[in-house]
Formats: structure tokens, C-alpha cells, sequence
């Protein structure tokens, strides 16, 4: 057997966490080809632009990033090499075909199903020449052809055991770019979720479109999966994000009570406080099923905080609707939120609707709700001030002598003390607090029980 060639393999991702343990899996996939990381697209032997649809102008970012590495290849070519340059995600699944029309350089356009399937596409592009497009829905389930191996992702480890969305919020291209709702089988998560532990990993996230959806076999739901994860010797925390409100179920808001490896912070995505705009967005809840729902939640857990999506101009939207959302916001205080602007997605129901609104007031709106979103996250750490507090340390800090971690509540941390502490719960008191972060002091260097 011919020795494997040591390769280049430079990353560029967009978006969510899940796209950060997308571009993970494909580098673990790639690897077998010698394909390893590197910090720059110069030199590389391939560069993967994973992108994500989300945010405003996704597509334009990603054509702009082509532009330069177009560049880059050329540069490349003309010394007698060659650079692979590929666009995954979800732009990619949009718009492989404007992709392909607009740069003609690029050698591989896949769909966030259809990465399993890379090596083979390289083979092909390597092979044949011109573009290589993979963009359809497989039967199969990509997490079935994965390899068990994977690189170490530190302290704090991301997981996917979910994708796709049913819920068609008129505003939202997932349903398109992700396919339906699907999950992984409690086996195959507990399996990877030990593996990242033997890597170090003390705090897994759970990551899905709609993660609360979660109905793979083996457990009856999100909730007796977070219980046989906690059992995992070396796991001291779990999160789990994005949820849907429609998906938060009972036996997943009594594991918050009943877990204390369950971390007391949820991101409960609303969108909007006006009852008539979440018609419009089809979310198929109100503003008052969302606030019964927190209510049922802090009375689980009384130190749960909470952090959410809104979206202002959403078509339609008048004052008076804008101002139902302030309300909400005040109604239930929030740790931490994101907030964004309206902007049409293609193929979406929302894209074609009447009442646009117009910027200007977009404008105001998302200033007004991004100014009492940062009261309140300044407020909420505010409170933290002369607390002590378990801090999950996930590595040395910006300064000499310091280090960073992460409170329960996903703050950072930064206090002076060892490196040596990495992957500890160690207590901490929080000596001052700051719009983002806080700062604190060792208690006594020793982990939490």
C-alpha cells in the first residue's frame, strides 16, 4: 500500500455551533486522504468554506470569500500545484447551482447531509476535473458512515444528536437547507459522548435544530437522554441548545430539577411578544404559552437563566406589535439574547409577504431591543457580584498567569490562577462584573464536589 500524502486542509466556518461540529466531522473524514488542519487558505491543498444561510447576506460573504480564493488557486496552479476548493452548508444547499454559475472555479458544492460523502467527492474532483455537486437529501443517515475517530475538541465538546426542522416558521430556510427532523439513536450518542470524555471533554453540549425534538431510539426523549448521559463517569456538565417552546415537554423541565449535571441556562427562542406576528411566523405558540412555560421552568430551577431569539420587522409588524415584545422582554428578564433584523430568505413564505417593513424603522426597533436586552445581561451578571460560584476551567486566559472558564450560567471567567486547572469545577468568587464577563478570585484550588 502506497504511503498516504500529507495534505493541507484549511477551514473557514460560518454560523452556529452546529456548523462547528460539521466542519469537525469533515476534517475526521478527510483525515484517512492525510488531509490535516491548518491555520491558512496559503499553501492549503484544499480549502471548505462551510456556510450557513442565517444572517443577512449569507450568500454575498460567501462569493466575496470565493473571490479571494480564487486568487489563491490561481497562485497555486501556477506554480504547479493544485487547491480543492469547496462550499458546504447551507448556502451551499440553497444555492449550489448560482454557486457554480457565478464561480465556476470552485470544485465542490455539498449540501450539511451529504459530507460523509467527501472523501469520494475529492476522489472525483481529483480525478475528472469540473465541479462535483452533492446537494440531495440521502436516504441514509450521514452519522452511520462517520468514522468513530475524532480529533479531541477540548474541555467543552459540541454534539450533534438532531437535525432538520418540521416546524416551516415562515421566516426560517432550515426546512430546506437541513431536511426534516431526524435524530440519532441514544446508543450512538452515549457512544460519542463517551469518546469525547476519553478525550478530555467535561462539558458536552447537545446541539439540534430543534434539539428538545429529539425522539431518536432508545430513550423517550431529550430528558432520559440527558439522565443516562449524567451517569458518565468524567462528565460534569451538559447543555443543550437550539430549543423550540412547542418541544419543551415535562420530563425534559423535571430533569432540570432532577440533574445537577444539567446546566441551569436554556436558549428558549420566542421571536416575537405580539401573538399575531407569531401567527404570521407560524411558531404555533403565544406570548403567554411562552411566559407559562418559563414559569414552569424557574419553578423547576430557580437559578435558571435564560437566553432567546427575537426578530424584529418581521412583515407586518406594527408599533404596537414591536411594543408587545418589549413587554415580553420585561415580563420575563433574559441573561443573555440575539436579536436580529428581518431580512427575506429566498423560497421562504415570509420573503413574499405584503407589509414589508421598511429599514428605518427596522432600525429603531432593533436598537431599542438590543438596548434593554444589554440592560438586562448587564444586570443579570450584576447580580453575580460577590458570589461563589463553580467555574468549569477550559484553559489558560489573554494575560499572563491567568486563566478562563466558564460559570453555569455560560458566563466566562477569568481569575490568576494555574493552567494546571484546566478541565476543573473549581470555586470561584466573583470579584467584579463586566457587560460579557466576569472576574474572580480562587476560593481554594481544589475542584468543586
Amino acid at each position: 500500500m502506497s504511503p498516504v500524502i500529507p495534505k493541507k486542509l484549511h477551514m473557514i466556518t460560518w454560523g452556529c455551533q452546529m456548523n462547528v461540529y460539521d466542519s469537525g466531522r469533515m476534517e475526521d473524514v478527510l483525515a484517512p486522504l492525510g488531509y490535516a488542519p491548518t491555520l491558512a487558505p496559503e499553501g492549503a491543498d484544499m480549502v471548505i468554506l462551510n456556510t450557513c444561510h442565517i444572517r443577512d447576506k449569507a450568500a454575498e460573504k460567501v462569493f466575496s470569500e470565493l473571490g479571494r480564493l480564487r486568487l489563491l488557486k490561481l497562485e497555486r496552479e501556477a506554480a504547479g500545484g493544485k487547491m480543492i476548493l469547496a462550499v458546504a452548508g447551507c448556502v451551499a444547499q440553497a444555492e449550489g447551482a448560482e454557486i457554480l454559475a457565478r464561480a465556476p472555479y470552485v470544485d465542490i458544492v455539498l449540501g450539511p447531509q451529504t459530507y460523509h460523502r467527501l472523501p469520494e467527492m475529492v476522489a472525483r474532483a481529483s480525478r475528472a476535473g469540473g465541479a462535483v455537486i452533492e446537494t440531495d437529501f440521502p436516504a441514509e443517515q450521514k452519522f452511520d458512515f462517520l468514522p468513530d475517530a475524532a480529533a479531541p475538541q477540548g474541555v467543552t465538546a459540541f454534539l450533534t444528536i438532531q437535525e432538520g426542522c418540521d416546524k416551516f416558521c415562515s421566516f426560517c430556510v432550515v426546512p430546506y437547507t437541513r431536511g426534516a427532523e431526524a435524530s440519532r439513536p441514544a446508543a450512538d450518542v452515549i457512544a460519542e459522548a463517551r469518546r469525547l470524555v476519553g478525550q478530555a471533554a467535561r462539558e458536552i453540549t447537545l446541539l439540534g435544530q430543534n434539539v428538545n425534538a429529539w425522539h431518536g431510539a432508545g430513550a423517550r426523549g431529550l430528558g432520559e437522554l440527558v439522565r443516562r448521559l449524567a451517569e458518565i463517569d468524567g462528565l460534569a456538565r451538559i447543555r443543550y441548545t437550539t430549543s423550540h417552546p412547542r418541544d419543551m415537554d415535562d420530563d425534559l423541565i423535571a430533569a432540570h430539577a432532577e440533574v445537577p449535571a444539567l446546566m441551569p441556562f436554556l436558549h428558549l427562542p420566542v421571536q416575537s411578544g405580539s401573538d399575531r406576528i407569531l401567527a404570521a411566523m407560524n411558531r404555533k405558540h403565544t406570548a403567554d404559552d411562552y411566559r407559562a412555560l418559563v414559569a414552569k421552568l424557574r419553578a423547576a430551577r430557580a437559578d435558571l437563566a435564560l437566553s432567546s431569539d427575537f426578530i424584529v420587522g418581521h412583515p407586518g409588524e406594527t408599533e404596537k406589535d414591536f411594543e408587545a415584545t418589549m413587554q415580553l422582554i420585561r415580563d420575563i428578564g433574559f441573561a443573555q439574547a440575539f436579536s436580529f433584523k428581518y431580512s427575506p430568505r429566498p423560497g421562504t413564505p415570509a420573503a413574499g409577504a405584503g407589509q414589508q417593513v421598511p429599514e428605518a424603522e427596522k432600525d429603531q426597533r432593533i436598537y431599542a431591543v438590543q438596548a434593554l436586552l444589554r440592560e438586562q445581561q448587564t444586570a443579570f451578571n450584576a447580580r453575580c457580584l460577590g458570589l461563589t460560584v463553580p467555574v468549569l476551567v477550559t484553559g489558560p486566559g489573554r494575560h499572563d498567569g491567568q486563566i478562563g472558564g466558564r460559570s453555569p450560567w455560560l458566563q466566562p471567567v477569568h481569575t490568576i490562577g494555574p493552567v494546571s486547572l484546566t478541565g476543573s469545577v473549581v470555586p470561584m468568587k466573583i470579584t467584579a462584573t463586566h457587560p460579557n464577563s466576569l472576574t474572580a478570585t480562587l476560593e481554594q484550588e481544589r475542584a468543586c464536589a
